[in-house]
């Protein structure tokens, strides 16, 4: 989908100057971080120790080539179909040729909106206002639609590809790594960063529950997976300030000032290649600009949490009704898993499916039934 030769994007306005050199320097200071690599295991099995010593330092890692070409095309093909079956307006219940429209029917939150290059969070109360300051919005060219879809929730029950990704052996042994054997999941989602179009996200830290629990420690709100279809830049990818998952909560909005501007100036980076995964901490500070580069970013997004952290504690609300999270909900939202790993050992049989400790003796199949029973399973996201 990424061909320069067709793409015709906007420049980044009167920053675009700044904005190179911002990006060119960022991307020089990611490459020192030493927090990339392929996958590795130790002879026990285990995620090697180094990457999890460079993921807690650093608060990111770069996991290089996990997904290969034949899962990319898969992925490739299911996300085409998914852009094509797009509501053609907000609050259209058709798409572009007149069918019903992806998300029809659902109940759970899904399609985010925002006008081309715009920041839709950014210095406003949304999203319990954890976007402070707003971003620069560059000007979309003069034929851009109003209002564009950058994120899609809930995209497990629309994708068997995507959802393959969720039950990679490798991926869940890492995410085994960081949160423990018995980590549960926390939300997935489809960043959509279209060329000249893909909107901002304004820097924040993610997580509202836990800040000031006297456990609080560097890992208390999770982490996001981030595996990449087409690769990511400094131009459209995430941006994160390393480190500062391990400083409790951070003034976004005085360290924008102290900069003098939002590109701030301890920030790197994530740039990544087609099938590349980045693992980021939630309480980084992070975000990303809008993307007036001639790439396509579309990113399938997969969180995961300690149990420990979500068991028995009231949700944060910010992606579905508030809740106590019971052993009960934990359990139900945690067969997306189960199904998963069925889905991906019925495409790629020679892998070794994972064994996901929570769901041990239980059988869970990846069927007509399961995707039936997998509609707007989102409403039971585990958010803190």
């Amino acid at each position: 989908m990424n061909d320069v030769a067709t793409i015709a994007v906007p420049d980044y306005g009167t920053e675009q100057a700044a904005m190179r050199a911002y990006c060119e320097e960022g991307a020089e200071k990611a490459r020192r971080l030493g927090n990339r690599g392929p996958i590795r295991y130790t002879d026990d099995g285990r995620i090697h120790p180094d990457i999890v010593d460079a993921y807690w330092r650093c608060g990111f890692y770069v996991f290089e080539g996990v997904l290969k070409p034949d899962e990319l095309a898969d992925i490739e093909a299911d996300i085409k179909d998914i852009l094509d079956r797009l509501p053609v307006e907000k609050g259209a219940v058709v798409d572009a040729k007149g069918r019903p429209a992806l998300t029809v029917g659902l109940k759970a939150p899904t399609l985010f909106w925002s006008k081309p290059l715009g920041d839709p969070f950014g210095g406003t109360e949304l999203a319990n206002g954890r976007h402070p300051v707003k971003m620069f919005e560059p000007k979309a060219a003069d034929d851009a639609p109003k209002e564009v879809v950058y994120l899609i929730l809930g995209s497990l029950q629309f994708s068997d590809a995507v959802l393959r990704v969720y039950g990679h052996p490798d991926l869940l042994a890492v995410a085994a790594a960081i949160n423990g054997d018995d980590f549960v999941p926390f939300n997935e989602a489809l960043f959509i960063k279209e060329p000249g179009r893909g909107a901002s996200v304004a820097w924040h830290q993610d997580g509202v529950t836990h800040w000031d629990s006297p456990d609080w420690d560097e890992g208390s709100h999770g982490f996001n997976m981030m595996a990449q279809l087409y690769g990511c830049t400094p131009a459209n990818g995430v941006w994160v300030v390393p480190g500062s998952h391990k400083l409790g909560k951070a003034d976004i909005r005085a360290m924008v000032a102290a900069a003098g501007t939002e590109r701030l100036a301890d920030a790197v980076p994530i740039v990544c290649a087609p099938g590349d995964v980045a693992v980021t901490n939630r309480q980084t500070v992070h975000g990303s600009f809008a993307n007036t580069s001639k790439d396509w970013r579309v990113t399938l997004n997969q969180g995961f949490h300690r149990r420990k952290s979500v068991l028995g504690v009231a949700g944060g609300g910010l992606h579905n009704a508030p809740g106590v999270y019971d052993a009960e909900r934990i359990h139900r939202r945690a067969r997306i898993i189960g199904y998963a790993i069925d889905a991906r050992r019925q495409r790629f049989p020679q892998e070794t499916p994972y064994r996901y400790q929570p769901l041990a003796g239980e059988t869970w199949r990846w069927d007509a039934a399961a995707k039936a029973d997998i509609v707007d399973y989102n409403l039971l996201d585990l958010s803190i």
